[in-house]
Parts: structure tokens; sequence; C-alpha cells
């Protein structure tokens, strides 16, 4: 659990891993007890800084499982009917004047098929007062006045922290407790995972597990990282644009990321080798001299910074589903495990990391788990004890 403290936000502040598993966890129960009871689910509430990937993991979660996805953002209504709908005239006997009826349509916004599915209240506390008191009922039945939503859907809320800094509509306490409540907090190693399985650039992977501190969540956010990592995507050498990569960076960063990437590249992004350097060599001293490079700063300082980003897309790599391990995979774990370079506590927390992969049933798991079992790794990891 991540000890990140956001003022103004509710429930346990989480990291995407975590967030994720609680998550599913959450809408697995809720289903169990509508099938079993015919209750319907508790609506979940995610909290947090803009672009931190609120909307994105729940999204995520519903392409995983295969659910369908309905979105409405609450703060473009401008009108109640925006919410509840459009009337119109029930008359079930002609005949009978006085037996007229109002329902109401239900908005086009609304799921009309059967889920498994997640309606998705994005930002929710950027609607007015009026509309927010109006999804109560939402919120409490799955239904408003006329309509309800099908079977099997699931509710989240995506809200910004309450506290002063966001133009937000409060929620008073008989609307909160309609709901569960989680802050989603930036975790740089959940982040990176998911950004490699998505396919944004490696080298702004490498950028943020490097120097993760130039996220300040004000215009430099997981977001905007995203969207500038997407546009650089076709520069194959960065370093021989550079001008074109600062004036790309100035437009969606802050001045101080911008200074720190173009850095980067200028020093140090040429230096990390790509994970299967490593996990696929042929012999130990086929990495043995670049690892010693990666490791090696101006004045012969260690850089620190750049093997632990090497070491955690190490482990990124060897989660993959699709891993195909190398017939030396074991070897060179324990190889680049034992080499001098690699600090012992930087050592200690890629063995628990590659712990935990040895015990799944990942591709790479069995060569993981025979380097953590090396006797010569064991006894580099008991001395850190």
């Amino acid at each position: 659990m991540s000890t990140t403290n956001q003022e103004g936000c509710l429930g346990a502040q989480l990291g995407g891993s975590e967030m994720q598993k609680v998550l599913e966890q959450l809408f697995d129960t809720n289903l169990a007890l509508e099938e079993k009871t015919g209750k319907r689910p508790t609506p979940i509430c995610i909290w947090g800084t803009h672009g931190l990937g609120k909307t994105q993991i729940a999204m995520d979660i519903a392409k995983s499982k295969k659910w369908k996805i309905a979105y409405c953002a609450p703060a473009q209504f401008e009108e109640m009917g925006d919410l509840h709908g459009l009337p119109f005239k029930i008359d079930p006997d002609p005949t009978k004047i006085g037996d007229e009826r109002t329902a109401y349509m239900p908005p086009d916004w609304v799921p009309t098929d059967e889920g498994p599915g997640i309606l998705l209240l994005d930002d929710m506390n950027r609607a007015d007062d009026r509309i927010l008191r109006g999804t109560m009922q939402l919120l409490q039945n799955f239904e408003m006045f006329s309509w309800s939503l099908p079977p099997k859907w699931q509710i989240i809320a995506t809200a910004n922290p309450d506290s002063g800094e966001y133009s937000v509509t409060p929620m008073d306490d008989a609307m909160l407790t309609r709901m569960l409540h989680l802050t989603l907090n930036f975790d740089v190693k959940s982040w990176a995972e998911w950004a490699i399985k998505n396919g944004i650039d490696s080298r702004g992977v490498d950028f943020i597990l490097t120097y993760p501190e130039v996220i300040t969540f004000k215009r430099t956010t997981p977001r905007s990282l995203v969207q500038f990592f997407g546009q650089i995507h076709n520069i194959p050498d960065l370093a021989a644009s550079i001008d074109l990569v600062a004036i790309i960076a100035s437009s969606c960063l802050d001045e101080e990321t911008v200074t720190s990437f173009i850095t980067f590249i200028q020093s140090a992004l040429t230096k990390i080798p790509h994970p299967l350097t490593i996990l696929n060599a042929e012999k130990t001293n086929d990495f043995v001299s670049i690892v010693n490079e990666l490791a090696t700063g101006e004045g012969g300082f260690k850089r620190i910074d750049l093997l632990s980003t090497f070491c955690t897309r190490l482990v990124i790599e060897l989660k993959k589903s699709d891993f195909t391990p190398h017939k030396n995979l074991a070897d060179n774990l324990a190889s680049f495990l034992l080499m001098d370079v690699i600090p012992g506590d930087l050592r200690f927390a890629l063995h628990r990391d590659l712990s935990g992969i040895g015990t799944s049933n990942l591709p790479s798991s069995k060569g993981v788990l025979e380097a953590c079992k090396n006797p010569k790794v064991g006894e580099a990891i008991l001395k850190m004890i």
C-alpha cells in the first residue's frame, strides 16, 4: 500500500497494481452478491489528482475482463434532463380521462444490454451541486425514476481531491456513504509495467524510472507524459533531434521536466541496455562490460539510478506472459545478481522481486527460481539480512 497522502481524498492510498487487484475483488464480490441475493452492487469512487490514470484503470479492467463499458461525464450536464432523461406521457387506457402518467426515457449514456459492465461516472464531483444530488438515487438503487440499469452492471465514479486546489463540488455524508472509496497514488513501478504493456516508448519509461521525481502533478503528470512520449515515438534518434524534442516537451510538461529529459537524452539514454541483452546472453562475458559501463558515471561515480532503472525493466520483462525463456536464463540472472557493481541493497530488492516471479506460473518462473536458489546468490543475500 502506498504511504503518500493526498489531502481531500478518501479511502486507502493505493498504487496502480494494488488498485486493480482491489477493484477486481470488489467487482467479483458485487457480482456474487447480486446473483445470490439480487442486491445491486455497491458503487466505488476512485479519488486522486488529475492525470493519474483513474479513468484509464477502470477502462483497462473492463477491457481485460471483456466487459461492456458506458461513459458519462456529469460535469457536462446543464439540465436535470441530461441526467434522468426526457419525460413522455403514458396513456394506458385512452377511454379513461385522468389515467395519463409521465415517465422518463433513459439518456443515451445509459446502458441497455445486460452486463457484466462498468458505468463510469467520470470526474463526478466536478458536476454542479444540483446534478450531483440528483445522482443519489442512481448510486443507491441503480435507477432513475422510470428506468434502471440492466443486471450485472457496476458503477465507478472518479473524483478529484476536495482540498481547495480543484474546482469541485463537495459531497455530503449522505452521498459519500453510498459508495466505497479508494485513492489512486502514483507508483512508478506499477506505471512502468503498465506503460511497457501498452506500448509506451521505452525511452520514456526509462526516463521516468530514473527520475520519478519529475512528476509534479501540475503540468507534468502521468497523462501528459504519455502524451509527450507518443509524440516523440517516431523520432528514432532523440539526440539528433534535440531541438524538436525540447519544443514538443515544452508544449505539455513543466520546464524542470523538460530540462531533465534533455539531460537524460544527452548523458544516459544510450547507456541503458534492453533487458534481453542480459537475459538472452550466450555467455556471461557478453554482458559484463555493458553492465559495468551502465554503472559508471563521470568521475567514476556509480550510477545507482541507472542500475535501478535497468533492474526494474528486467523484472517487467520477466513478468510478461509471452516471455520466451533462454536456455541460459538461470545462469545469466545469477551472474548478474553476483556482479560487484550491483549494490547490496539493490541486489536484495531485485532478489525479492525475482522470488515473487519464481513462485508464479509465468513462462520465466522456472529459470528465475533456479537463479534465486543458486547457492552463491543465497550466500550474497544472507549477508544483507
